[in-house]
């Protein structure tokens, strides 16, 4: 089983992702999309995954500092755009497990993802 937690260090629900993760003993790789970068395929397989709607996190401050402009008519190709130029906009953490994903942390929710593995 192959596990890559994407997201931002300093993250506070990443930090937690990553606690539960090492507390059971549960191997992974880190990257860091604001240090190491976000190509589109990535993004793309996100998204089709998981729908953009539920990877854009428009409580972000980084969406809400946007341009008005830049928020209408949102659709798929536009919020990725925009996630791509501005991985902060994506919730955190997105979590890959051989090619499954799962955004956002719930413990309850990683404990059944990561057992179906």
């Amino acid at each position: 089983m192959t596990i890559t937690m994407y997201g931002i260090k300093n993250c506070d629900t990443v930090k937690k992702a990553r606690v539960w993760l090492e507390g059971r003993g549960i191997g992974y790789n880190f990257h860091d999309y604001r240090v190491d970068g976000l190509d589109a395929p990535t993004l793309a397989r996100w998204r089709d995954a998981l729908g953009w709607e539920k990877l854009l996190n428009k409580s972000s401050a980084t969406f809400r500092d946007l341009p008005a402009a830049d928020k209408e008519g949102l659709d798929a190709d536009k919020a990725t755009g925009l996630m791509l130029a501005h991985p902060t906009m994506i919730k955190r953490p997105v979590l890959d497990v051989d090619g499954r994903f799962m955004v956002g942390f719930k413990p309850d929710l990683y404990e059944k993802f990561v057992e179906e593995a």
